[in-house]
C-alpha cells in the first residue's frame, strides 16, 4: 500500500512539474516603443539577450529570467543609438545589462524584478502563450508573447521628457527549446 501511495504521489507531482526551456535568440525578440515629440512613435529593439523559462503543463505556474546587453540597442539610426547608450539614457558603460527575474506567475500575468539603469522595480507582464510542439530537429519548443508598460523615470532615466515620452512599452517575444 505504501509503494502504491508513493507511486501515485510521484505521478501526480510529475503532471504539474514545470518543463525548462532555453530562449532561442534567433527566434525571439525584445522590442520597445516610445513617443517622440508628440507626433510619432519610435520603435527599437535589443539584439543580444539570453534567458530561460519554465512553466507547468497545467499552465498554472512558471518562471522566467532574461538578461539583455544594453549596448545592443538598435533603433535603426546610428546617431540615436549612440545617444541612447550614453549617460543621458542607458549609460551602458556603467550599466551593461538589463535583467528580469520573475517572482510570481498567476493566470496570464508574470510579475518580477526588472533592473534597468541600476534600479530594480517590480513589473508585471501580460503573457500570451502562442503555442508549443515538436520541431523538425527532434526537439520541443514553446513560444510566448509578453507586454508591459513602464515609466522610464522610475528607473532614473528622465532625459528629454516629454520630448521622448516617459511611458515606454516593452514587448518580449520568446521561443524556447525544452532542455
Amino acid at each position: 500500500m505504501k509503494i502504491i501511495s508513493i507511486s501515485a504521489l510521484m505521478l501526480v507531482s510529475s503532471l504539474s512539474m514545470a518543463a525548462d526551456y532555453k530562449i532561442d535568440p534567433a527566434h525571439s525578440g525584445v522590442v520597445f516603443k516610445v513617443g517622440h515629440l508628440g507626433v510619432s512613435t519610435t520603435v527599437g529593439r535589443f539584439n543580444e539577450f539570453e534567458g530561460n523559462f519554465a512553466y507547468a503543463e497545467d499552465g498554472k505556474s512558471g518562471n522566467a529570467s532574461l538578461t539583455i546587453k544594453a549596448d545592443s540597442i538598435d533603433t535603426n539610426h546610428d546617431a540615436r543609438d549612440k545617444h541612447l547608450r550614453s549617460p543621458d539614457f542607458l549609460d551602458v558603460k556603467q550599466f551593461p545589462t538589463l535583467t528580469f527575474k520573475s517572482t510570481k506567475f498567476e493566470g496570464n500575468t508574470l510579475t518580477g524584478d526588472l533592473t534597468l539603469h541600476g534600479v530594480t522595480k517590480s513589473v508585471s507582464f501580460d503573457v500570451n502563450k502562442v503555442g508549443e510542439g515538436k520541431d523538425p530537429w527532434g526537439g520541443y519548443r514553446a513560444g510566448f508573447e509578453a507586454k508591459t508598460v513602464i515609466q522610464r523615470s522610475d528607473f532614473g532615466i528622465s532625459y528629454f521628457i516629454p520630448g521622448v515620452t516617459d511611458k515606454t512599452e516593452i514587448e518580449v517575444y520568446v521561443e524556447g527549446i525544452r532542455q
